[in-house]
């Protein structure tokens, strides 16, 4: 945080007061928060901000995005990568409509946002005025807390207890509605941070008693498996995990969500589960003896045909939010609390193991993935490029210190099972909403909050179009974020299933695309169009020696496969290669 913020902060915990209009009580409560960077889209309804946030423009930098989506899930890829709160802004009507699919991608992923929306005058509510929505109703079903401001006075308090909602146990989206009257009209302003809510307790006490028989369970397993999930991020619990696996010696698997938490590298790290997962981790979940869920939701992705999930299987889940405990998957043991907490408790619990030959059974069946599918995704003997190709190629020039941002599509999930992590918080993108268009805001966000890293969006062509005008925010704003489009001409996903269950009825997915090169070189990007093998090495070493944004486009084969894959409704162990 600047200097000046943290006199503003000292400030505001004195307890001081002093008259100021609604708008700027806004700003100095952004402030008073930490909140240096903001996204988002001017309008009517929201302008006094946007006048106040002029006169602070030293201590937080406002992003003008080219569409409120977009400034939706900038705001994402900044909190995801920093662990902070991420703070997006636009006016009534279609501003704040055109924000809700970010707030529902974060609620679904457990994003901490602070979104803020301008309201038309409180005696026009309900008039049908001019851009005037119902965003509060709207908003409620995909939000931790919606809240509309009518008087000025309201504003310090609600701010607070906004912050602290969005952060707190499981994060999430916050909206705050304000009228435009409560912005203009005066108010005797004094900031104090919330510490609390009364009824909602967002960490619920660890109970020592259900870490114990969990390590019991665990202590007399023959073959123990774990899957973690985001919750092991969001924790900060990624050391205790690597010392839980460690010292019992336990093969763990993870959520697309997950990933990254424990380097790909480490030999107890299984690879990942879900629909288009790692073959073992899939088929020996319907063989563990104990599975031991951690900070994951049991997501349909992940579970394939409930019915058949891990039934022969006790089943330990490490989870904070008491709402997922029992919903899809019955737990034997549910441990409740902050995952970091959890797992230091179960540690000094579980005995010493290394469950060598349960493990081998984990790499025999890497072995045939590795021949049926890995070995010709990464190399190819085909003359197209394949999407596991140049992913390898981005490891090699990265070194695997690059945080990948990926879209939705067959990339995202080429990305997340080719993709090498050595540090954690280096996989962002969509999961449980699947919003295609995520990826180049949300790397745009993430550059901006780790400057220091290497940031690199792998998205579609159908994608990237999605939220192609954020390449003019990308410019303006000086963003040097890598972006890889993998073009193969298709909606590759939807492609592939009608290829594997609607008879090559390839309905509406083809795509013919613009000059992806001449529109990147229209907003002043360096680019690079690679279609032979023979140029993407140099091509990709280029774009991560940049110190600007660079634009590669790599076109790839048309009909290529991501293979495993969990046929919708089967089972984890129905699992194909092919």
């Amino acid at each position: 945080m600047k200097e000046t913020e943290t006199l503003e902060s000292k400030q505001a915990s004195k307890g001081s007061t002093e008259r100021i209009s609604g708008s700027e009580a806004v700003v100095k409560c952004l402030i008073a928060e930490g909140v240096d960077i903001l996204y988002g889209y001017p309008g009517g309804a929201i302008m006094p901000v946007y006048d106040a946030l002029y006169k602070y423009q030293d201590q937080i930098h406002h992003v003008l995005t080219r569409h409120e989506q977009g400034a939706a899930h900038a705001a994402q890829g900044f909190a995801r990568i920093s662990g902070r709160v991420g703070v997006a802004m636009a006016t009534s009507g279609p501003g704040a409509t055109n924000l809700i699919t970010g707030i529902a991608d974060a609620q679904i992923d457990s994003t901490p946002l602070v979104c803020i929306t301008g309201q038309v005058f409180s005696h026009l509510l309900g008039s049908d005025a001019f851009q005037e929505t119902d965003i509060v109703g709207i908003s409620t079903p995909v939000t931790k807390w919606s809240h509309q401001i009518t008087k000025a006075s309201e504003i310090p308090e609600v701010m607070a207890k906004a912050f602290y909602i969005a952060k707190s146990g499981r994060p999430g989206p916050v909206l705050i509605d304000i009228t435009k009257d409560a912005q203009v009209s005066e108010l005797d302003f004094k900031y104090e941070k919330c510490t609390g809510v009364r009824s909602y307790n967002p960490v619920p006490k660890l109970n020592n008693d259900t870490v114990q028989a969990a390590a019991d369970i665990i202590n007399a397993a023959k073959k123990p498996m774990i899957v973690w999930g985001q919750g092991v991020i969001l924790g900060k619990a990624e050391e205790e995990l690597k010392a839980v696996i460690e010292k019992a010696g336990i093969p763990a698997a993870w959520t697309i969500m997950g990933a990254s938490a424990i380097p790909t590298s480490h030999p107890l790290n299984v690879g990942m589960v879900g629909m288009h997962g790692n073959y073992a981790p899939n088929v020996l979940t319907n063989q563990c003896d104990v599975l031991i869920a951690i900070g994951m939701r049991f997501d349909d992705r992940v579970t394939g045909k409930l019915e058949t999930y891990a039934k022969q299987a006790k089943v330990i889940h490490f989870e904070i939010d008491p709402a997922e405990i029992d919903k899809n998957v019955k737990t034997d043991v549910a441990v409740l609390g902050d995952s970091k907490e959890s797992l230091a408790a179960l540690l000094p619990l579980l005995n010493e193991n290394t469950h060598e030959g349960w493990l081998e059974e984990f790499k025999k069946l890497y072995a045939i993935e590795f021949e049926k599918v890995i070995k010709d995704d990464i190399h190819p003997t085909k003359e197209g490029l394949t999407m596991g190709e140049v992913l390898k190629e981005i490891n090699k020039q990265s070194e695997g210190n690059a945080a990948i941002v990926s879209d939705v599509g067959q990339h995202q999930m080429i990305a997340c099972r080719y993709s090498k992590f050595n540090k954690t918080k280096s996989n962002i993108t969509s999961g449980g909403l699947g919003t295609m268009g995520f990826a180049l805001p949300a790397a745009m966000g993430a550059k901006m909050a780790a400057p220091e890293r290497e940031v690199v969006a792998i998205i579609g062509d159908g994608g990237f179009q999605m939220n192609i005008q954020e390449l003019g925010t990308i410019f303006q704003t000086q963003i040097p974020v890598k972006i890889v489009v993998l073009n193969n001409e298709f909606l590759g996903m939807v492609r592939q299933w009608q290829q594997l269950f609607f008879d090559k009825r390839y309905a509406s997915t083809e795509m013919t695309n613009p000059d992806f090169i001449t529109i990147a070189k229209g907003y002043h990007l360096k680019t690079k169009k690679v279609t032979k093998r023979e140029e993407l090495a140099e091509a990709v070493k280029e774009m991560i020696a940049s110190d600007s944004a660079y634009f590669l486009e790599v076109c790839v084969e048309k009909e290529d496969n991501v293979f495993p894959m969990i046929p919708a409704g089967a089972s984890v162990s129905d699992i194909r290669l092919s």
